[in-house]
């Protein structure tokens, strides 16, 4: 089974600023910035960069840098408080937008100077060669949304709207008249020991708006995403969702715009928000528009209904999208020894969800939304990831990526705030991460607190992503499953995966053990394989992650190979 087409791969190293240079370790429960601290771009130093870069990373993505709604007051600065019944944790969601031209003063040392510390940034990030991707929400905006850093003569979201109309093409926002907008009841923002005169279970806003998650009401409930508010692209979502795109909204312009303001910037590619959410017909539009002036820009999409992956690549103009309800729940699934999955998945993932396009499909196997590897809620173990990430990295010529302090076993453990107990790392409140701060070490970026196995997982992941990195095959290469081929074999079963990728140059033989048990198996290439690559007699192999070499002296009868329990091989051979 053979499948080919040109692609580019990313390796991509997520990271919040806010957490990612935060060297304290009080995290108190709901802890203000003054005690529980936050990181800042300066601490993204040449050093941290150097090492990121030395893992094998090409881009970096600087999650949550956008200014957006929080319980931390910067008034002396200029900038409005928020009303805390509208913010979820101390340090605001990262994805309640509060001005699209701006940046978290969190994450500045010098307030006034915060922008221009981004921009450093930027600079920095290109001048140790890694190239820079950041968020771009397009689906909704804090309830607080008012730009004061918008460039003059920029019209500002909703500043034209015409709030007496439920819907409206030219408004910015859905509005429900005669309404005032309602608290959902229980909520207590920032816990029992936050308090502030505007925490009075009110919040302004009449005629109340529609929520994010398209809740069209002035009465979101407590599991909604009552802090936001829902954007308006010309979508009639109350009468069978008509479109009305002629004229384009405006809306569309004035996102435009501030996807115009941060390329102008420097910053080399988007992770966009919850694609589904916004019409396929925007996306083709913005993309367009965006690719000729800078044609090296990348988009990457959050989407999950596999049925609409083709339509966002072809139509949506999208260069990546997230494959998380394909690849990332089957390598989950069998991460955790789950008795009702096998290999089989991954071979469903390539030749149905993605079939045909594979290379569009950006890996990974942690992220912000999802829970951490080594969290008893997933794995409890960070190794027993190793060949899931094997597959995860080299399964095709589409990104992968790494979430910070996966590579050093973080655990997510701990009630942050409004984060629980939930084997995640909070993005809403202010957190040191205990495992990644022995990395970071002081801002020494030198692993100098890890343990022994901590830093043989780290090595793990920097060899692993150097040889994606530096083989043509991993990153260029064909795929030639061999599942059918080794299925009669002694030894298999269906809790090993095995494929080649290959160039005319180069071959890696990828062999992955999701068994809990050494596995031996007689590993065959069919005859049709090794015909088309030329290959008789005796062949010498060398894992990539190990060194460790094996050896044929036919190749035509299958090389001999033991693997540990939950491990991976790249054999070059």
């Amino acid at each position: 089974m053979e499948v080919s087409s040109p692609s580019h791969k990313l390796i991509i190293y997520q990271l919040l600023p806010r957490l990612f240079g935060n060297t304290k370790t009080v995290n108190r429960h709901y802890g203000p910035i003054e005690e529980n601290g936050s990181g800042k771009f300066n601490d993204i130093t040449d050093k941290a960069l150097q090492q990121i870069k030395g893992m094998g990373f090409s881009h970096v993505w600087y999650t949550g840098v956008i200014e957006h709604a929080t319980m931390t007051d910067y008034s002396k600065y200029g900038i409005p408080p928020d009303d805390p019944d509208v913010v979820k944790g101390r340090a605001g969601s990262p994805y309640a937008i509060k001005d699209y031209y701006d940046v978290d003063p969190d994450l500045a040392v010098e307030v006034p100077h915060r922008m221009a510390e981004y921009e450093a940034l930027i600079k920095r990030t290109h001048a140790n060669g890694l190239k820079v991707l950041m968020d771009f929400v397009p689906n909704h905006v804090a309830r607080h949304y008012s730009s004061d850093a918008k460039p003059a003569g920029v019209r500002d979201i909703g500043q034209d709207d015409d709030n007496t109309k439920a819907f409206d093409p030219n408004n910015d926002f859905y509005y429900t008249p005669g309404q005032p907008f309602t608290v959902p009841g229980g909520y207590n923002p920032g816990g029992d020991g936050f308090h502030s005169p505007l925490k009075d279970g009110k919040f302004s806003e009449n005629p109340a708006k529609a929520t994010g998650n398209d809740v069209f009401s002035a009465t979101p409930s407590i599991n909604d995403w009552f802090e936001t508010v829902k954007l308006n692209y010309g979508v009639d979502y109350l009468n069978n969702r008509t479109p009305h795109f002629e004229p384009v909204p405006p809306l569309w312009f004035k996102m435009h715009a501030i996807l115009h303001y941060w390329a102008q910037k420097g910053v080399d590619g988007f992770r966009c928000d919850m694609v589904e959410m916004v019409p396929t017909e925007f996306w083709h539009w913005v993309t367009a528009r965006l690719k000729a002036e800078f044609p090296d820009l990348i988009f990457i999409g959050e989407a999950y209904d596999a049925g609409k992956y083709r339509d966002y690549i072809s139509n949506g103009g999208f260069d990546y999208l997230y494959d998380k309800v394909g690849l990332y729940d089957t390598i989950r699934r069998l991460t955790q020894n789950d008795p009702h999955t096998n290999t089989w998945g991954i071979n469903a993932v390539w030749n149905h969800d993605s079939k045909d396009i594979d290379e569009h499909m950006l890996r990974f196997m942690e992220n912000h939304d999802e829970q951490r590897i080594a969290s008893p809620d997933f794995a409890g173990d960070p190794m027993l990831a190793l060949p899931g990430m094997v597959v995860t990295a080299t399964l095709n010529r589409g990104p992968v990526m790494v979430y910070f302090g996966q590579e050093s076993g973080e655990p997510g453990a701990g009630s942050e705030g409004f984060s629980g107990q939930d084997g995640r790392t909070t993005i809403f409140d202010y957190w040191g991460v205990p495992e990644h701060q022995k990395w970071l070490n002081k801002g020494a970026f030198d692993c100098g607190q890890l343990s022994d196995s901590q830093k043989q997982l780290h090595s793990f992941y920097s060899r692993l992503l150097n040889a994606v990195k530096n083989n043509d095959a991993l990153r260029n290469g064909k795929f030639y499953e061999l599942m059918i081929a080794n299925e009669h074999t002694p030894g298999f079963n269906t809790r090993l995966y095995m494929y080649l990728r290959y160039t005319d140059n180069e071959r890696v033989l990828v062999v992955t053990n999701f068994n809990r048990t050494q596995q031996h198996l007689q590993l065959h290439l069919p005859p049709d394989l090794l015909q088309q690559l030329h290959l008789t007699g005796a062949q010498q192999f060398k894992d990539l992650l190990s060194d460790q070499r094996f050896s044929t002296t036919d190749i035509s009868s299958g090389i001999d190979v033991t693997l540990p329990a939950m491990s991976g091989m790249l054999l070059k051979f």
